[in-house]
């Protein structure tokens, strides 16, 4: 944990001096979408060679829907009040 909060920490302080240069930030910015290509196929490793969540995935992917449904609806409905509450602004 301790590592987690140093390297964010770190991360913090190299983008305060990092945000000077824009050509570097549009660098960072596509390494962080590859990053995350690379963590989501890493993931689809992990997930393929678990037998028991293969032979498990019909019913998971029953409960995998629900719940995305459920929080695609409550993220839209929380965003929905934000925007209401915080950033509307009235027309009269």
């Amino acid at each position: 944990m301790i590592t987690v909060l140093l390297l964010m920490v770190a991360g913090i302080l190299a983008g305060l001096w990092l945000g000077k240069f824009p050509s570097i930030m549009k660098v960072n910015d596509r390494l962080i979408s590859w990053a995350i290509y690379l963590l989501l196929f890493l993931l689809g490793v992990s997930v393929g060679t678990n037998e028991k969540v293969i032979q498990s995935l019909d019913s998971i992917g029953l409960q995998a829907l629900l719940l995305t449904v459920g929080a695609l609806a409550g993220s839209i409905a929380t965003g929905w009040i934000i925007y209401r509450v915080f950033f509307h602004l009235d027309n009269n």
